[in-house]
């Protein structure tokens, strides 16, 4: 038996203990005052403490968080497919990635909502190297992706990883949430990676790696955001990517994104669930003949178009198609007055005497209609 005490969340025996520990930390006691302003802290603090499970705790506190954050920050949160889906089954979830927390939080707000097996969810550990961070994280079910290894390390780590999955899914009975690829997508241009696919394959006890993927029943989840709250702490990494330079993050970076990305304005957000990857997509790409890479491949290709197929497209995704191609391909889908004031965010955020910042800026939004313009042409 494997043992997964490094990359674990916390069990429910645990729980209880790590919240008495962290209740009273500066930033998880403000996350507390946040969620319950009415409530004097004694009063929520007695709240945490009642808590004896993870069940417990994203049901009692960080649903409520969650509810506070879309109530503060957002037009509201919409949903679609996740009606299709059976209560009693786990699946494994997989999405574009665009904000570091607030993705899977919105998934498990979601599947909460419609009486569905919340997830597990994978997350960087260099995304939680504070303690408290550490903490909530395995209070909300997150089991760690280690990063920063040596190519021997990281077989060992993937494949364990891919263990623990497998445990989760098929002996807890449990669904699990990984993005489709590692970091977030910082151009809008969402493609699932091989790698992220390789990785899951590698637990597979079956001769056939699709037969495996068909047992996961894997669901494409596409999260469209009206406006990305940190796309402009995106735009040094896009921009360095273009010039072929090196980047290097700043120490709080990924801290400063997660914050950012609760507390900052995202317009209406909308989450589909595709549907899930059935016997007939695998039999295809059997058909084919293909070596396990291709077939990995054709695997993420599938995906890219479920989500790109589902990806909800704002005014401000034409809007900006419009602006970069210099057209009107897309007025339809959008007032002069919406144009004029995504026109304003452009110019508070980027030189817009930089073509090349003006050009990576406009892609941010304009690469979902663009792939979706792909897909629908094929």
């Amino acid at each position: 038996m494997q043992n997964f005490d490094d990359i674990r969340f916390y069990k429910d025996e645990e729980v209880n203990a790590a919240l008495q520990e962290n209740v009273r930390h500066p930033m998880v006691k403000a996350l507390l005052q946040f969620t319950f302003p009415e409530s004097d802290f004694s009063e929520i603090e007695k709240k945490v403490k009642d808590c004896h499970s993870i069940a417990d705790f994203q049901s009692t506190i960080i649903y409520h968080s969650v509810e506070k954050v879309l109530e503060k920050t957002s037009e509201g949160l919409t949903d679609e497919g996740f009606e299709k889906l059976d209560t009693s089954e786990s699946y494994f979830f997989i999405s574009n990635h665009r904000d570091i927390i607030l993705d899977t939080s919105l998934i498990n707000y979601t599947l909460y909502n419609h009486d569905l097996v919340m997830t597990a969810s994978a997350i960087g550990d260099n995304l939680v190297q504070k303690p408290f961070l550490m903490a909530l994280s395995k209070l909300n079910r997150n089991f760690l992706v280690l990063r920063n290894q040596s190519p021997r390390e990281m077989l060992r780590s993937s494949m364990k990883l891919s263990e623990y999955i497998r445990k989760l899914i098929f002996k807890n009975c449990r669904s699990v949430w990984m993005a489709q690829r590692e970091g977030r997508t910082k151009d809008g241009n969402d493609h699932t990676q091989q790698g992220v696919l390789k990785m899951l394959a590698m637990a597979k006890e079956e001769d056939d790696i699709l037969e495996y993927f068909e047992k996961l029943k894997i669901v494409p989840v596409a999260i469209s955001y009206e406006f990305d709250p940190t796309d402009m702490l995106k735009m040094p990494e896009v921009l360095a990517k273009r010039m072929k330079e090196e980047y290097k993050k700043s120490a709080n970076e990924d801290f400063n994104s997660i914050m950012q990305g609760a507390m900052g304005q995202k317009g209406r957000i909308k989450l589909r669930a595709g549907e899930i990857l059935a016997k007939e997509d695998f039999d295809k790409i059997r058909e084919k003949e293909l070596s396990i890479n291709d077939q990995l491949k054709e695997v993420a290709t599938l995906i890219d178009k479920m989500i790109y197929k589902n990806f909800k497209l704002w005014p401000a995704n034409y809007i900006a198609y419009d602006l970069l191609k210099n057209e009107k391909r897309f007025a339809k889908e959008y007032f002069e007055k919406e144009k004029r004031q995504f026109e304003r965010r452009i110019s508070r955020r980027v030189d817009t005497k930089n073509p090349l910042a003006l050009n990576s800026y406009l892609l941010m939004y304009a690469n979902p209609v663009i792939n979706k313009i792909l897909v629908n042409e094929e």
